[in-house]
């Protein structure tokens, strides 16, 4: 298949997305080189192959730019935010580079790329130099009676009295 038949195909199936009565969520990124996991509902029965893919692509990232471990961990799949910010990473350079890309998607990444690392540094936040140093996530308890009692409430308008104005008024 020929590149013109590639970007042909990725724009009919972006375009489909943006057509009918409702614009359609259901249309893939595939076409466009996207390919995005959602961790949160990633199904076991693919969860290794897409640890697998996100780790090559993780060694690869950490050595062609030399990002140290102070950012990236060898332990990095153990942390949480950074495996969510290493994916959205991994999915932005698929589909940046990718053939039916016009030509700026790799400056794009790597614009974002100098933005996330910020991020990546924070996401992780140090400690594993000598082994992985699980960290205490955050927890929450059952909701109870106050969260039944707040949530059964818009509260939208709360601190404005009944017959008082939503809007500031200004006076000169």
């Amino acid at each position: 298949m020929s590149s013109d038949e590639d970007v042909s195909r990725a724009e009919r199936a972006f375009a489909a997305g943006f057509t009918g009565a409702r614009a359609s969520r259901s249309v893939s990124s595939e076409a466009i080189g996207a390919h995005i996991v959602d961790w949160y509902t990633l199904p076991d029965a693919t969860a290794a192959d897409e640890w697998e893919r996100l780790r090559r692509w993780v060694e690869w990232v950490t050595v062609r730019y030399n990002i140290p471990q102070t950012v990236i961990p060898v332990c990095w799949y153990q942390h949480g935010a950074l495996v969510e910010e290493l994916s959205a990473l991994h999915t932005a350079h698929r589909a940046m580079f990718d053939r039916s890309d016009a030509g700026l998607g790799p400056i794009g990444w790597h614009e974002r790329f100098a933005i996330a690392l910020p991020r990546l540094a924070k996401a992780y936040g140090g400690g594993c130099n000598n082994g992985h140093q699980t960290s205490k996530p955050r927890t929450w308890s059952t909701p109870g009676a106050d969260w039944d009692a707040w949530t059964s409430q818009a509260h939208a308008h709360r601190d404005t009295h009944p017959g008082d104005s939503q809007r500031k008024e200004t006076h000169p």
